[in-house]
């Protein structure tokens, strides 16, 4: 076991579970992330989907449990908790007193490791994700991130989450089953906990649900490599507003500059202050919303601006967002590195402050980093950007290898 600072803890243990604690012993509830690594990058393209459709259909039958009488077992224990899939991994998070740790840890292993999948929930899961992809046609916003998407992380991360009304079609209850018994082992969980903790026990009790769970080797920490390739698509679509997707290639959680890009995002999209706002919509009120933002795949970086137009303000709305990113690497003021530097610091000291975000930034720390990283040194890295940091960083944006997706009746 390995102490990363005073109140981290770090062991992988025999069985292949890799656990972090970040012990908060005044807190008065535990948040746990079970975090299995395994998502849309194990899909294959003609079963597309059942990664999503596998971890909703987990809760609905085990072993030992009805769907029913699972719910009803974390409901008895006053616990919250809630799953998620993503590209690179499948999420359990639970909130719950720390005398019933225990006993929930026991009903999570439950899930995890002894699903039935039970054919009539796998035939609902699927008939739902079915009706999800076909209601994508009514959500442009939606249709704009998944073109986004696949122009930007190319052929593997790009793909769909939601799969293809082919590959939906395609997925059975044992499709489900093989699928789960492939990717879920405990060579390829990492728990995070947060709160009054007893790492001794947690660690005994994760020994012994998590026992016999499939292959331990560490599996599923890899980087799924892409090559960022300007690129533009545009989508016809008869619509009153227009849609616009801007990427460029950006830094990843790990890199030095980290938290310069989050400020210079801060700087451009931070609220009512932000750049984007009071140039694009208050001043020029060429949009209905624009915004920016930035997400880190495992060893890479995007940056991402977007907005919703009319189709006769498209391209001047395009043109406007570029010249702001244009505009960071030469007027920068320190006024405006201060708000977004300083709003980064009060949000970080409040919502990720929760228990519950804790533990979600931890599991963040062993997927991103292999180890515990703790709040201390990336506050101290936001503390530190200066205004030579953010006008530096914002020179070297890469401005000429941009991906640009538009969705309406225009092209940009």
């Amino acid at each position: 076991m390995s102490t990363a600072a005073a109140t981290l803890v770090h062991e992988t243990l025999d069985n292949g579970v890799e656990f972090a604690a970040d012990v908060l012993p005044s807190r008065r509830t535990v948040a746990l992330c079970f975090r299995m690594l395994t998502g849309l990058v194990d899909e294959p393209d003609d079963l597309l989907g059942i990664g999503s459709i596998v971890e909703q259909t987990l809760s609905k039958g085990t072993e030992n449990y009805t769907g029913q009488s699972l719910a009803d077992a974390f409901d008895r224990l006053g616990a919250q908790w809630g799953s998620a899939s993503g590209r690179q991994s499948t999420l359990v998070r639970v909130l719950c007193l720390p005398e019933f740790v225990s006993d929930v840890i026991e009903l999570v292993a439950e899930m995890l490791c002894r699903p039935k999948f039970p054919d009539d929930a796998c035939h609902v899961a699927v008939e739902l994700a079915q009706q999800e992809l076909k209601h994508l046609e009514d959500e442009p916003g939606d249709l704009l991130r998944v073109m986004v998407q696949r122009l930007t992380l190319g052929p593997i991360l790009g793909r769909h989450p939601g799969g293809t009304a082919e590959s939906l079609a395609a997925i059975s209850p044992d499709a489900m089953r093989t699928h789960w018994q492939r990717t879920f082992h405990a060579g390829r969980l990492q728990v995070s906990a947060a709160g009054p903790v007893d790492t001794a026990l947690i660690t005994r009790q994760l020994a012994a649900c998590f026992a016999g769970f499939g292959d331990a080797a560490p599996a599923g920490r890899d980087e799924v490599a892409f090559d960022f390739t300007p690129a533009r698509e545009h989508r016809h679509k008869d619509l009153e507003q227009q849609y616009i997707g801007i990427t460029l290639p950006g830094v990843s959680k790990g890199h030095d500059d980290y938290a310069v890009e989050s400020v210079l995002l801060g700087v451009l999209s931070g609220g009512m202050s932000g750049r984007l706002f009071t140039e694009v919509r208050e001043k020029q009120g060429l949009v209905y919303w624009v915004g920016a933002w930035h997400e880190q795949p495992r060893g890479k970086g995007i940056i991402h601006l977007g907005a919703s137009t009319t189709p006769e303000r498209c391209e001047r709305t395009h043109e406007t967002l570029l010249r702001e990113l244009r505009r960071l690497g030469e007027d920068l003021t320190e006024q405006e590195v201060t708000r977004a530097r300083d709003g980064l610091i009060a949000q970080f000291e409040t919502e990720a402050d929760l228990t519950r975000a804790h533990a979600s930034s931890l599991s963040d720390d062993l997927f991103h980093f292999g180890r515990p990283i703790g709040r201390t040194p990336k506050l101290d890295a936001l503390r530190a950007v200066t205004l030579g940091d953010a006008a530096r960083f914002a020179r070297s944006l890469p401005l000429d290898r941009l991906c640009t997706a538009t969705l309406g009746t225009r092209s940009s």
